[in-house]
């Protein structure tokens, strides 16, 4: 993900700055070597794992004995809903380096303007540190949409929070488009989408909500 609200060279010299512009490009030289593939059930001995340990890093104020319903119903949500999927990044050695998953949307948030169009939630995209900034999370969205075109899914929905460095920006990248800012059980939630097949748009107040 990238930072949020900073100059992209940081402020640094020219030495500085032509050093991280070399670490830039062997990260994204980097990536040509990983392998994005759809978790099928031998993988969730590693993948499951990896994905609970990276929410406890991410979410530290929660409590970690409360595993959350899609990681309890892994299986069923992700590899045998008909429109879920779950992808693994691994590098050339086989260790596991990124995620991202989408799976039926519950319509738990019924304050969102949601109609009936085929819709499932983004989730679950963690990227290690070391592939940060390397296209690595793109490279992984954009291999999710792929499926989810090829499932018929019509509308990506995904909520973050302001306190997730970069998460809204990246999504907006994306072309996803803001739908809401509210408090969802004592936390600041953006609420986001995307409509396949239509354009990314950005309500123009996105910034000022986010601001308030």
């Amino acid at each position: 993900m990238c930072e949020q609200g900073t100059d992209p060279s940081g402020g640094m010299d020219a030495k500085n700055e032509n050093s991280m512009n070399k670490i830039g490009m062997q990260r994204t030289d980097s990536i040509r070597n990983i392998a994005i593939s759809t978790v099928t059930v031998q993988d969730l001995e590693t993948v499951l794992p990896y994905v609970i340990e990276f929410r406890k890093q991410l979410f530290p104020m929660l409590d970690p004995q409360k595993i959350p319903r899609d990681l309890l119903d892994f299986k069923q949500l992700y590899l045998d809903g008909q429109t879920g999927t779950f992808l693994q990044a691994r590098d050339k050695s086989g260790k596991l380096v990124g995620v991202i998953g989408m799976l039926a949307y519950d319509y738990r948030f019924p304050h969102l303007d949601l109609d009936a169009r085929t819709t499932v939630e983004v989730a679950r995209l963690f990227v290690d540190p070391d592939y940060r900034r390397s296209g690595l999370g793109t490279a992984l969205f954009r291999q999710l949409t792929k499926v989810a075109k090829e499932k018929a899914v019509e509308r990506l929905y995904l909520h973050t929070h302001p306190f997730l460095e970069g998460a809204h920006e990246f999504w907006l990248k994306q072309g996803f488009y803001l739908k809401e800012c509210c408090d969802e059980s004592g936390f600041p939630t953006i609420h986001m989408e995307l409509l396949l097949g239509q354009p990314g748009k950005l309500k123009c107040s996105a910034e000022l909500e986010l601001s308030k």
